[in-house]
């Protein structure tokens, strides 16, 4: 049991629509931890994804703003158009640097900057996507002490993504999709 956790940040990009529908409702009204998403998409995307989560989730879904708290129990998705990072106060900063690795928003802006914040206190997780976002990122949060969990390319609507992250050798897991969830709950203790 890992009771010390406090957030849980995905990588998602090719296929990301159908993986977050499948897992993101998984997680129960009384979940504690904060989960921050990337999903690949362009800033002239409309928020459906936002309403059809909420939708489907038990969790509150929101797209947070510049310098918006990390509050226990939502789930936040990176706006269209922006890096997503995470502040060493836990608030969240959006930026429209230049992106990373052809994206932004980019998993490894994410991942890298919540490794620095939450450090051991952070679950990494990269789902289906065609390219290697979120590769670099995840050998950051293992490295400062993070749990890093890859979804079993076997069951990756695009395997790319858990492919090249699961080959830095920085990956504690693999997982199927629909055992992430659950195996979550195990490391909190419930």
């Amino acid at each position: 049991m890992i009771s010390e956790l406090k957030a849980i940040a995905i990588g998602v990009s090719a296929g990301g629509f159908n993986a977050l529908h499948r897992i993101l409702p998984m997680f129960r009204s009384d979940f504690i931890l904060p989960i921050m998403v990337v999903q690949h998409r362009k800033a002239d995307q409309e928020s459906y994804l936002i309403t059809s989560l909420n939708d489907k989730c038990q969790l509150s879904v929101k797209e947070p703003l510049d310098k918006t708290k990390i509050e226990p129990g939502n789930i936040y998705i990176a706006p269209g158009g922006y890096h997503l990072l995470v502040e060493k106060d836990y608030y969240f900063s959006l930026s429209v640097d230049p992106p990373v690795c052809y994206c932004r928003p980019s998993i490894d802006v994410l991942f890298e900057s919540a490794a620095e914040a939450f450090g051991s206190t952070l679950v990494g997780i990269i789902l289906t996507g065609a390219n290697f976002d979120g590769t670099k990122g995840i050998k950051r949060i293992k490295s400062l002490g993070g749990i890093t969990i890859a979804e079993n390319p076997e069951t990756a609507e695009i395997n790319y993504m858990p492919r090249s992250a699961i080959k830095t050798n920085a990956v504690d897991h693999i997982l199927n999709l629909d055992d992430i969830p659950g195996f979550i709950e195990k490391l909190l203790g419930k």
